[in-house]
């Protein structure tokens, strides 16, 4: 068997198959038996008296003489047809089906009649009374080995199919084994050269990498390995990549699983499981133990309503089979998870997880790395700028980059290249981040000037500040995400702080195209419904989260939870504080709705001019955008420019 390849599960599927057909060929059989028996036909009856003359007109030819009747075979008026070939050969199946009785077959009461063997030979008739063996014993033996039969073939295809019903894998006597074995690999085939942007936690790791291959240089000194080390980040930023990478790079046996592999609805089987894992991991030292989303397991023990039993069991038996084994025998375990905040104190405490390792989402220069490397998988364009496809996805993860490239490689097949160009990146970049191109969505003359004019209105209050990041692209094509229209914008460099300044000129930016609409429409669609949450949302981090207001200062007011998730946040203020919070919330987004009415209206013929053009191409890009900014500000230079398009 090949060492990359993941261990196959233990059942072939194809006697499997098998089973399945004798099981199904059995149960039909003894369907059909039990309808032959209780559909069969019993012969005509007749009158005693037309059988006495049925034997005087010679018409009978044989009689079976029965205990309480006579069976009588009479002779056909007529001769029978002669049989033809398909009769013969489905004669051949006609145990499958009910027969009915022959029509010339009949029979009759018997009667005390003392005359009736005189009778017979008077006419020359062939009578019998048959032997009645006592078969009862024979065949009650031949149904019930039938149906022990039957029953075992569907307890032998329900064991295949299901794991076992006595014992086996997954069975009742085979709950407490681990899974981890089908998941166990002895070369990944990973290594940190796959793993791009992270150098930091590539750093932390290689530790534990020249420890399994070089022990003894530890130990001479007194040091000891550490037992576990927990990646903790944002959801597909390669955590997974990273543990196999390690594996990889020590040549060990990696034993991979998730933290709900451990938990089932019976108490006792995940602390089972988990015993198990750790007996198969000593056997295969030295290896790496990955537990995936590990707070399945190993979330904080309380007596809150809605605890586990069964989670905290095995939270307990996790624990203590990590104090249990003995590190120098080459055994580590990796633990991932994007809620740290839920982990049991225990489990994070120095001679468990001893290494805390955030696997961050990648700045500029790991977005470059990340996307070169997915990049050699396919074929690029030498005219590629991988730099400015990084420098418009801040805050993308790892596996997000995956995706645009994949996206990028399936828009140049259908647009038939040879290779992949940057327009195909650019359109990959925009299927990420706004989904597709909505064709059967067809917006009337009206709203679709509104919509140009909304969008127009972000990219002026962008253009006109100083501290706003320049535009890149502007579009009022529809897209599958939801939105009619929209403004991509990219900074001209990389900022991990933002100044009170910058973030308000965000949120102009954000109120510039509602304003955009009041000014001209003097109308409000719904169209600005998620630059108002997000305005919102950034106003109120500004005052209780980054101490940006001047009535509460330095006070923190809300809390973060779910970082590497959802970013939600906790109120820890009175109901009064709350209150005063929302005024000083709208205060700023008022404030700043006002500047960007001021600032349209000062730029009111570059607003219309801009739309106009946007109105009839549709999507610019920043060059054409700054272009007629800087020089078209009359009506003439924006006419001047649509006779080109035109």
């Amino acid at each position: 068997m090949d060492e990359n390849k993941k261990t196959p599960p233990n059942s072939p599927r194809f006697p499997n198959v098998v089973l399945l057909f004798v099981a199904a060929f059995s149960i039909f059989l003894l369907l059909q038996m039990l309808w032959n028996v209780f559909s069969r036909e019993e012969p005509r009856q007749i009158l005693y008296s037309e059988f006495v003359a049925y034997l005087e007109s010679e018409r009978v030819e044989l009689v079976i003489v029965r205990p309480d009747r006579l069976e009588i075979t009479l002779i056909p008026e007529y001769e029978p047809e002669f049989e033809s070939e398909n009769n013969q050969i489905s004669d051949l199946f006609a145990w499958l089906i009910p027969q009915a009785p022959p029509e010339n077959v009949v029979h009759t009461g018997r009667m005390p009649d003392p005359r009736l063997r005189e009778m017979l030979d008077e006419h020359n008739i062939e009578y019998d009374a048959p032997i009645i063996p006592n078969t009862m014993l024979r065949n009650t033996l031949l149904h019930m080995g039938f149906y022990v039969l039957i029953i075992f073939l569907m307890l032998l295809f329900i064991r295949r199919m299901m794991g076992g019903i006595i014992g086996g894998k997954g069975g009742i006597m085979g709950f407490g084994q681990s899974n981890a074995k089908v998941y166990m690999e002895k070369k990944t085939g990973v290594t940190f050269d796959d793993v791009a942007g992270q150098e930091e936690a590539k750093d932390s790791l290689t530790e534990i990498v020249d420890f399994l291959h070089n022990p003894e240089k530890y130990t001479a000194i007194g040091a000891t390995q550490p037992k576990g080390a927990l990646l903790v980040g944002p959801p597909g930023t390669g955590k997974t990549l990273l543990a196999k990478a390690v594996a990889g790079e020590a040549g060990v046996v990696f034993f991979s699983l998730s933290g709900s592999d451990f938990v089932e609805m019976f108490v006792g089987v995940g602390a089972s499981r988990v015993r198990d894992l750790f007996k198969q991991a000593n056997q295969q030292s030295p290896c790496i133990i990955f537990i995936d989303e590990i707070d399945a397991i190993g979330r904080s023990r309380d007596s809150q309503v809605g605890s586990n039993d069964e989670r905290e069991q095995t939270l307990n038996q996790l624990l203590a089979e990590m104090d249990g084994f003995d590190s120098s025998k080459g055994v580590v375990i990796l633990g991932a998870t994007n809620r740290p905040e839920i982990l049991d104190k225990a489990l994070l405490r120095p001679g468990r997880f001893d290494r805390r390792i955030n696997v961050e989402l990648p700045d500029l220069k790991g977005r470059i790395e990340v996307l070169t490397v997915h990049a050699k998988k396919v074929k690029m364009s030498e005219a590629v700028d991988l730099r400015r496809i990084a420098m418009i996805t801040p805050g993308a993860a790892g596996a997000d980059l995956a995706n645009m490239i994949n996206e990028a490689a399936l828009h140049a097949v259908r647009m038939k290249r040879a290779q992949v160009e940057q327009e195909d990146l650019l359109e990959a970049v925009e299927v990420v981040i706004a989904g597709k191109e909505k064709k059967d969505r067809i917006m009337t003359e009206k709203e679709k000037r509104i919509v140009a004019y909304h969008e127009i209105g972000h990219a002026l209050a962008r253009t006109a500040q100083k501290d706003a990041k320049p535009v890149e692209k502007i579009t009022i094509v529809p897209r599958t995400k939801g939105s009619l229209g929209y403004v991509l914008a990219a900074p001209e460099e990389e900022k991990f702080m933002h100044s009170k300044d910058e973030m308000l000129a965000e949120i102009i930016v954000l109120m510039a195209g509602r304003a955009a609409e009041e000014v001209v429409f003097d109308t409000k669609t719904t169209g600005a419904s998620n630059d108002i949450e997000k305005a919102t949302q950034m106003a109120r981090s500004m005052v209780s989260m980054y101490g940006m207001s001047e009535k509460f200062g330095m006070m923190g007011l809300e809390s973060m939870q779910n970082r590497y998730l959802d970013g939600r946040t906790v109120l820890q203020v009175s109901d009064q504080t709350g209150a005063e919070l929302d005024a000083e919330v709208r205060g700023i987004i008022d404030d700043c709705y006002k500047k960007a009415l001021d600032l349209l209206r000062e730029n009111k013929d570059k607003l219309n001019n801009l739309a106009e053009y946007l109105f009839n191409k549709e999507t610019i890009t920043g060059e054409e955008f700054m272009e007629l900014y800087n020089g078209g500000g009359s009506e003439a230079s924006a006419d001047a420019a649509l006779d080109v398009i035109i």
